[in-house]
């Protein structure tokens, strides 16, 4: 069998489904009180009342695992909906300045307005992250790295006013003072019927859009032979990437690079198909974060890391790579 076989789409998405079962087993046995395999397997397939292992799994660790799986596939997705887009190789919904929109959009209706609510919350953060798309493409326009500067710029200064926000009211300062920083820790405990319903509508919307985006990147005349409508499928492909990276940031803050990381990653698998491309992102996406959950509740012995602070170490070298890669021409 050649090299070449083992890159096809299929055998890359089959690879990632068999790791990130592995991972999410990994993630149902580490934490406070590590809980063995098969322990976690019983637990999952024939639970005891009062076993406190066994509630250990079912009411925290397996839901952390499933918005874990869903945060890293909305972000995933988004960061290749945009890079697909824009061709742009540094196009990500933290980089372009949409997760620290959302991130602040919350943060200001919370403060000032009391809007704690969870479809508040989702429809707040999804107009701050499309504010913030906005702001960054009509100053970045079509320069890469032009825009890559407006999003960091933009990042950092809201980044700053949150920070001040939450500094002037206690308050909201405790209430956020670990979703601001992109934990999945203590989430699994809210109520997230909603946000993960939103997440996977769009999640299915982002598949969707593959073939019809996959033609339009031939070029607008050739889609528009095949009777594909561009300004829709542009509209779409740009609604789907905000309410994405937005919702991932209203359920778990801001958490950056996996957008930009995971794409790149597997684009090499895809084999030039944005269809192929969504569905490695579906996977990986995953895998990433709930691999960095699992880091971060074992770096230190007295607490966790959060687990935006883990894809940043990662993403920074990344970011670099790209830079150096592509320079100053879109992807």
């Amino acid at each position: 069998m050649s090299s070449t076989t083992y890159r096809t789409p299929a055998v890359a998405v089959g690879t990632g489904l068999i790791l990130l079962v592995g991972v999410v087993l990994v993630s149902l046995t580490v934490g406070k009180g590590d809980v063995s395999v098969t322990e976690s397997l019983r637990a999952l397939v024939s639970p005891e009342d009062g076993n406190s292992a066994h509630i250990t799994v079912r009411s925290v660790r397996l839901p952390r695992a499933m918005l874990a799986i869903l945060v890293g596939a909305a972000l995933a997705l988004s960061g290749a909906l945009v890079q697909t887009l824009t061709r742009n190789p540094l196009a990500e919904p933290g980089l372009l300045g949409i997760t620290a929109g959302a991130s602040f959009a919350v943060v200001v209706a919370t403060r000032y307005f009391d809007a704690s609510g969870q479809v508040a919350t989702l429809v707040v953060a999804f107009v701050g992250a499309a504010v913030a798309a906005f702001a960054v493409q009509l100053v970045g326009r079509a320069d890469p790295l032009r825009l890559l500067l407006a999003g960091v710029a933009l990042t950092a200064v809201l980044a700053g006013l949150s920070i001040g926000i939450r500094l002037t009211d206690p308050a909201t300062f405790d209430r956020y003072r670990f979703w601001s920083v992109g934990s999945l820790a203590g989430r699994e405990q809210l109520p997230l019927l909603l946000p993960c319903l939103v997440l996977a509508i769009a999640l299915l919307a982002a598949l969707l859009l593959g073939p019809p985006l996959g033609a339009v990147m031939l070029g607008d005349d050739v889609a528009h032979g095949l009777g594909v409508k561009v300004v829709r499928v542009r509209v779409l492909t740009l609604l789907v990437a905000t309410i994405l990276a937005a919702t991932a940031t209203a359920v778990a803050g801001p958490i950056m690079f996996v957008g930009l990381i995971v794409p790149h990653v597997v684009r090499r698998f895809s084999q030039a198909s944005i269809s192929w491309l969504m569905l490695l992102c579906l996977v990986a996406g995953p895998l990433l974060t709930v691999a960095a959950d699992i880091l971060a509740r074992v770096l230190l012995e007295t607490g966790e890391v959060p687990v935006a602070i883990l894809t940043a170490v990662i993403g920074g070298p990344v970011l670099i790579w790209v830079v150096r890669r592509h320079g100053t021409v879109g992807g």
